[in-house]
């Protein structure tokens, strides 16, 4: 029995590298994780420069309290919710996930792989973001706050990997999952503090970024950067927003998720390869 546990997590650890090389092998996806967030935060640090963003109720951040964390978060949400969404959708369309359950292999181990490999990847474009703001623009957290950081980053990336999973079980097929995600995820940042301080924004914006995760993820975020924040800086509602969503997304996976490909043109595709090798 402790060998059979013992063995099921070395093979969710075999899964989590082994998504973690695919991720490294797909360069496009790699830009777009680490190097789309890290280029904003360089072009906003070199427009605004020295520049005090006032937001009504929150106080003033420096360019770098603002954005670092805000960045930090969109490519964290980036690496779980649109990389995993994608991914696996394609993994389906393709067979994958159909042979995988063909094989002795536990199909959470797969998941687990997934997911695994997501966090990682959003932790590493966090901390890179983080690091250049406190390298390059002063940008300083209070050890005090480094706990309540690292709790809204776990919840907000386990938010975002069971969002991944709704996105792949919603989608029809591997093409169409790219555009779910963007259409999704992109809107959301504009109206979640993540590209523009929304100073005073009209009633109905601020209502649609309060029901979505997006905002909570980034203004948690952001107080731990926040000096007027008082340590330890734990943002219990935005949490349990967050944590909320996770619950919701990923019960919805549970429910509509499917391992073999859609009968739709992903289905359709992967029956003319089979008939066409024979």
């Amino acid at each position: 029995m402790v060998e059979g546990r013992v063995s099921t997590r070395v093979l969710a650890w075999q899964q989590v590298r082994y998504q973690n090389r695919l991720f490294w092998r797909t360069p496009l996806a790699a830009f777009f994780t680490l190097a789309f967030p890290l280029m904003f935060l360089l072009l906003f640090a070199t427009l605004f420069g020295t520049e005090k963003i006032e937001i009504p109720g929150r106080g003033t951040f420096s360019v770098a309290q603002f954005y670092a964390p805000a960045l930090a978060v969109f490519a964290a949400a980036t690496a779980t919710y649109t990389n995993i969404g994608i991914q696996t959708a394609i993994a389906r369309d393709q067979g994958i996930l159909k042979r995988f359950r063909g094989t002795p292999l536990p199909s959470w181990t797969y998941m687990a792989g997934r997911i695994g490999s997501g966090v990682w990847i959003a932790f590493l474009a966090v901390a890179i973001m983080v690091g250049v703001g406190v390298l390059a623009y002063d940008l300083t957290l209070d050890p005090a706050k480094l706990p309540a950081l690292l709790l809204t980053f776990a919840v907000g990336a386990a938010c975002f990997a069971a969002l991944g999973l709704a996105l792949a079980a919603v989608a029809p097929n591997g093409d169409s999952a790219p555009a779910i995600a963007n259409a999704t995820i992109l809107p959301l940042a504009f109206v979640s503090d993540v590209f523009i301080a929304m100073g005073d924004p009209p009633q109905w914006l601020t209502i649609l970024g309060n029901i979505f995760p997006l905002k909570h993820f980034v203004r948690a975020f952001q107080d731990a950067f926040q000096p007027t924040v008082d340590p330890p800086a734990f943002a219990w509602d935005h949490l349990a927003v967050m944590a909320a969503w996770g619950v919701a997304g990923a019960l919805f996976a549970i429910r509509f998720f499917t391992w073999e490909p859609r009968e739709s043109s992903g289905g359709r595709r992967l029956r003319r390869r089979k008939i066409a090798a024979g």
